[in-house]
């Protein structure tokens, strides 16, 4: 089971960037519905957030419809072996990020928000389960309860190669891991607007943290000390 594209209207001012606003079923040229290149997709992706209004039906056709291809993305793909990273790819003139996250085998991500961003996540080599829960209530989160209470699962979905997902914070929130042991993944993340902090959550008991998120690299350049998300 996966949550479709959903709006909570039919403009949806994009977080905190009052000039930047969603609609749906905007008339686009079709010829530039099939990027045959990262460079191409991210041309796409400038023609779109070209005007204060921005499409999401589009940028998911054309997130879908990019076939990926190694040759095009691995100068940004970076790996640790202790932890994924992510990798700026285009900063998009502040209104939009668009990297590349390299998991080595078993890595994943703790249990996490996008601070009112929106998100769109393809896999470009390997495979990902992504597991969705709802967010802790504040009955949930109340210090002096000192009863557990566990995340609620809303379901589990796997990613596979050139598949692409959908979340914003109204979906609730998500983890996302490489489940293999043998196998390296690639994803590629577009986050309408930018984002440096999250909220991380406790699977056990709903409570929640806040982080920064860094860079480990830019423009297929490694950074020597990493950087926040900015």
């Amino acid at each position: 089971m996966t949550d479709a594209l959903t709006y909570s209207s039919h403009q949806q001012q994009i977080s905190d960037n009052p000039s930047i606003y969603f609609k749906k079923q905007n008339q686009h040229n079709e010829n530039h519905e099939n990027p045959r290149t990262l460079r191409e997709l991210i041309e796409y992706l400038y023609e779109a957030f070209s005007t204060d209004m921005v499409d999401l039906d589009y940028l998911h056709t054309i997130m879908t419809n990019y076939k990926s291809s190694p040759k095009d993305w691995q100068q940004y793909a970076k790996f640790k072996q202790d932890r994924y990273t992510r990798n700026l790819v285009d900063g998009g003139n502040g209104k939009f990020n668009l990297m590349l996250l390299c998991w080595s085998e078993g890595q994943g991500s703790s249990i996490h928000d996008h601070t009112n961003s929106h998100c769109f996540m393809k896999c470009l080599d390997g495979k990902l389960v992504e597991t969705r829960y709802e967010w802790p209530t504040e009955d949930d989160q109340q210090e002096d309860d000192k009863k557990e209470k566990p995340m609620k699962l809303k379901y589990q979905s796997d990613l596979n190669y050139n598949d692409v997902l959908y979340i914003n914070d109204s979906l609730g929130l998500h983890r996302v891991e490489n489940p293999s042991h043998t196998d390296k993944c690639v994803t590629l993340h577009l986050y309408i607007p930018p984002y440096h902090q999250c909220h991380t959550f406790d699977e056990r008991t709903g409570k929640q943290g806040q982080v920064v998120v860094t860079f480990y690299s830019k423009y297929g350049q490694i950074l020597e000390k990493e950087t926040p998300a900015l």
